[in-house]
């Protein structure tokens, strides 16, 4: 059954099951106060929650404790203090954290496979190098001006720069670099000066490559001069399947836009990197039963950056998502749910999406077509949290998911209007594992809580947390650890994953035992 089928349905039972939870807990709509330890374990104790079949919202929504997610988080935590700091695919820690989600799942009463996959290791060694030789000498501050571009290739260039279609200013529309007309005349061996903007750095940087550029330096685009993503140095990636095989590094707009204006520009860029091929895994559980042709898949990805430990981004959707796993798992494997459910924990998400493309690539029609919906939860307790709603019918950004994403979004949105938490939409905008979903025809829908992005004034009046701050202050870095948490916004989303995968995952007669 399509989302657009039950949706209707589902909120308007629901809200009558989630009237009476908070009648019989009123301080449940009040817990926590955000930041790490925050908050405390949400439904108390002494449900029977390990020996009883959670066949009903309000048993599952009782049963899934923040004090059980947190636990998953310290055990993340502690194999990444035991494998050099990081979860990053490619490195014991991963496999370690791998092997952690599969032994839940297998308790729990999964069938749990992995699926393993070959992708591109790679690690920014620091020490990179972007200096102007000529005219005069200047050397440019690594992790202000410029970083390296994430999947470059290691490299040593020093040579004339060619600016590659250049549109400057704020509410430019710069299509720099995505056809391969825009390097016509290109001298082969410059370093080609490229702008961010409309395609991909993968396309961008395979049609520098074939132009013959010896390196490229990327520049924000700097349309919008009061978003400091557009603005400083760009998150962005090569992308995991990029083979273009030479240097690149990333700059921000103001450092690109005056390096574009120097006439008879030389630079020496040096990209202190490594990308190797390596293998990893993703880990999916499937319960035993269940119409297997109508199957509610929900993930999360598991890997961290090399950085840092990564247990917001994402041991915070990955943790969240077993404890949910686990509390459903009696009532899934004893046919008490009619839908199958399916749980993915992805790998190489940070190496651009490998482990999610890896799946759907590897699917038959008829099993893409049994999937009736992808829900995605990649960074749900963000320390200076949002509570964002993938944007599924398109109202917030125009960008529309598939037939069914709307009612999707819908139902996380009933969740959030009957707990009285203020929302906002987030955009399908490619950075997380619904993509390959997304490209398939799949509905999609899922939480976020925010990563770099700085919070604004209003943010800040809606939810709590410090306006000009990103909403995640060590995304990507060696401090996303266990002290890098809301706790509040962790229990909020975790409730609301169960709520909505539970109401997928059921039928009409279970909504209100």
């Amino acid at each position: 059954m399509k989302p657009t089928q039950k949706a209707t349905l589902f909120v308007a039972a629901a809200g009558l099951v989630m009237a009476g939870l908070a009648a019989a807990t009123p301080a449940e709509a009040h817990r926590g106060h955000g930041g790490h330890g925050g908050g405390h374990g949400h439904h108390g104790h002494g449900h029977g929650c390990d020996h009883r079949t959670n066949d009903s919202l309000r048993k599952v929504l009782e049963c899934v404790k923040v004090t059980e997610v947190l636990k998953h988080q310290r055990a993340l935590q502690w194999i990444a203090d035991h494998n050099d700091g990081t979860r990053a695919s490619g490195t014991p820690g991963y496999d370690a954290s791998a092997a952690y989600v599969a032994h839940k799942l297998r308790k729990a009463g999964y069938l749990v496979t992995t699926q393993e996959f070959d992708f591109n290791i790679f690690e920014d060694l620091g020490g990179s190098v972007l200096a102007q030789t000529a005219p005069g000498s200047v050397t440019y501050t690594e992790g202000t001006d410029f970083g390296a571009t994430d999947h470059s290739e290691p490299g040593d260039v020093t040579a004339a720069v060619t600016p590659v279609d250049i549109a400057l200013g704020a509410g430019n529309t710069s299509t720099s670099g995505c056809e391969a007309a825009d390097f016509a005349g290109f001298p082969a061996g410059n370093i080609a000066l490229i702008q961010r903007g409309s395609c991909t750095f993968e396309i961008k940087g395979e049609n520098a490559a074939a132009a013959g550029a010896s390196a490229i330096v990327f520049f924000n685009q700097g349309n919008d001069p009061a978003d400091p993503s557009r603005m400083d140095i760009p998150a962005v990636t090569l992308g995991n399947g990029y083979t273009g095989g030479i240097p690149a590094l990333n700059a921000t707009y103001d450092l690109g836009a005056t390096l574009s204006g120097i006439a008879g520009l030389q630079l020496h860029v040096l990209a202190n990197v490594t990308r190797v091929p390596g293998t990893t895994t993703n880990v999916l559980a499937e319960s035993r039963a269940g119409d297997p042709t109508n199957v509610v898949m929900s993930g999360a990805h598991l890997d961290s950056v090399p950085e840092g430990p990564g247990i917001n981004d994402n041991g915070s959707g990955s943790s969240a998502l077993l404890e949910v796993a686990e509390q459903m798992a009696k009532a899934a494997n004893r046919g008490k749910l009619d839908n199958q459910l399916r749980f993915a924990w992805w790998g190489a998400e940070e190496a651009n999406l490998v482990g999610s493309n890896a799946y759907v690539a590897g699917l038959t029609d008829e099993e893409l077509a049994s999937i009736e919906m992808y829900l995605n939860f990649d960074m749900v307790a963000s320390p200076n949290y949002g509570l964002f709603i993938y944007d599924g019918d398109g109202s917030g950004f125009g960008l529309v998911g598939p037939e069914g994403s709307d009612d999707i979004e819908a139902l996380f949105q009933e969740y959030f209007d009957l707990r009285g938490e203020p929302t906002e939409p987030s955009a399908f905008d490619g950075r997380s594992d619904y993509q390959a979903f997304i490209n398939n025809g799949v509905p999609a829908g899922g939480l976020f809580t925010g990563a770099e992005v700085e919070k604004t004034a209003e943010q800040a009046a809606k939810w709590g947390g410090t306006a000009g701050e990103p909403f995640d202050p060590c995304y990507h870095q060696a401090c996303d650890t266990i002290d890098n948490l809301s706790i509040k916004a962790l229990q909020m989303n975790a409730d609301a994953m169960a709520y909505v995968i539970f109401l997928y995952a059921s039928g009409w007669e279970a909504i209100n035992q």
